[in-house]
């Protein structure tokens, strides 16, 4: 019989109108990357979050090493060697690194924090795991990257055998990506056994060691990574072959949309192009481009210093996305959590929120209309909720996304700005809002998308912006753009 470090046995969780997991079962084996994927919604960081005892099972059984262990909150897990590094991060900005790791188990001496010993401790752990991190160092400083890591120091401090991590790449470069990978693997080497969630399957084969594949709650197949595919994991996901991933229809674009000269703010410089109606237009780049930052410019987000923005041949002076809204653009956001949604309200006030003229009369709301516009985009994007007043927090990310999208298509947009439009989505989600995509620009709406996967930027876009250090470094046609062009222009070779 093999030994494992842990297993998850028949674990079931119900929640009101979802029976989130149905007994599904998970083994991990000791300096093993175990990954973890599934459709969004099919039950993954329910999983993890009954392992971190976040949420307590309904039934089923949990073993660490062989024993028997009950979870019932997060100190229970930390003492059984279990840490959950969520893809949200939850440090806390304005304290050092050393205080983020230490919190709430400061080392105290005569009565207050023993300052020395924690920065000392902590700086201990980061050179064990080869960083370049300055314990004293605010957290507020440092990139997305470089928090994933104090997160991982932060488990290690624990003493954890045990490492879970939700969606870890989903923020990061190629660099940072290759160097978290080198931190897992110094895990491995440790004997720390990893839970890896990911949507990017082509991470699978770099980094896990064993797939597992959950849907709709249940764990419909476990096996090597190497005795495996992309086809076959994408297969077992959705439970159908999943075909014309990219769905997208040629049309000539329509009238000039966006005409954008010379567009100067503090972090993009002399930046021209144009949309037309019914065009896709990607904005390619590493991070740190330019890319978001330039449409932040377009909708007043960040000041612009310099240049002219004609929309509908019209200035365009938008003083934020709101103030843009009403000329008739949609934004999606990067950060949809921070900056797209109300997580603690229902699915139908966020969908109707930015359309309340639409059935708030005075001081009448006609209740019926705000249901029927809520109904019209959950069809139209395939929203999976249990009702109109399920609280957008018990989606999972893709059917948020598609609730952010329906927000604004509620609006009746001329122009939608999306920024990383399928970040932590699914491949099923991903499919339904490419498709919603081509529908939108075949309605003669025009498409400005910035994404970091350059398949989904050659295979949508008809054209694609390659930023580099705030300048547009090159605009690629459609018989232009390959993966090889964009990342020449992108880092400049």
């Amino acid at each position: 019989m093999e030994n494992y470090l842990l297993e998850m046995s028949g674990i079931h969780k119900r929640f009101p109108g979802v029976h989130a997991l149905k007994g599904a079962q998970l083994k991990l084996r000791a300096g093993e990357v175990h990954a973890l994927v599934g459709e969004n919604g099919s039950g993954k960081s329910t999983l993890l979050n009954v392992l971190g005892g976040i949420i307590s099972k309904d039934e089923g059984e949990i073993r660490i090493n062989g024993q028997p262990v009950s979870i019932n909150g997060v100190l229970d897990a930390q003492r059984a060697g279990i840490s959950i590094i969520h893809q949200e991060l939850v440090l806390v900005p304005y304290l050092s690194i050393a205080e983020n790791i230490y919190i709430n188990r400061e080392p105290m001496r005569g009565g207050r924090v023993d300052y020395k010993t924690m920065y000392t401790t902590a700086q201990k752990f980061i050179d064990d795991l080869g960083l370049s991190l300055d314990a004293r160092e605010k957290v507020v400083r440092l990139t997305i990257a470089q928090q994933q890591m104090v997160e991982i120091v932060k488990a290690v401090s624990f003493n954890a055998k045990i490492i879970a991590m939700d969606e870890p790449t989903s923020s990061l470069s190629d660099k940072e990506i290759d160097a978290l990978f080198h931190n897992i693997r110094s895990l491995k080497a440790r004997g720390i056994g990893i839970i890896y969630i990911s949507h990017r399957l082509s991470e699978l084969s770099t980094i896990a060691d064993t797939v597992t594949v959950l849907r709709d709650g249940e764990t419909v197949a476990a096996m090597p990574v190497a005795q495996t595919n992309n086809d076959e994991i994408v297969r077992l996901m959705v439970g159908r072959e999943v075909t014309n991933y990219y769905t997208r229809t040629y049309n000539s674009p329509g009238e000039v949309l966006l005409d954008v000269k010379g567009l100067c703010s503090p972090k993009v410089e002399d930046v021209s192009f144009t949309l037309r109606a019914g065009e896709i237009l990607g904005i390619a780049g590493l991070v740190g481009a330019g890319r978001t930052e330039t449409v932040k410019a377009i909708l007043g987000l960040d000041q612009r210093t310099k240049g002219e923005i004609l929309f509908l041949g019209k200035p365009l002076r938008a003083k934020d996305p709101m103030d843009a809204y009403r000329q008739g653009i949609a934004y999606i956001p990067e950060n949809r959590r921070e900056e797209g949604i109300i997580p603690l309200q229902t699915v139908r006030f966020n969908t109707t929120l930015k359309v309340l003229q639409k059935f708030i009369h005075g001081i009448r709301v006609n209740r019926t209309e705000e249901s029927r516009i809520t109904a019209q985009y959950m069809n139209q994007l395939s929203v999976k909720a249990a009702s109109q007043l399920t609280r957008l927090q018990n989606l999972s990310g893709g059917n948020q996304q598609k609730v952010v999208i329906a927000s604004w298509l509620a609006t009746d947009p001329k122009l939608i700005i999306m920024d990383e439009p399928t970040r932590g989505i699914d491949v099923g989600a991903k499919a339904e809002i490419y498709a919603l995509m081509n529908s939108l620009a075949q309605q003669g709406i025009g498409i400005i998308m910035i994404s970091s996967e350059l398949p989904e930027i050659i295979n949508m876009s008809d054209r694609v912006l390659v930023m580099r250090e705030g300048k547009i470094s090159k605009v690629l046609s459609r018989d232009q753009i390959s993966q090889e062009e964009i990342m020449k222009y992108a880092v400049n070779i």
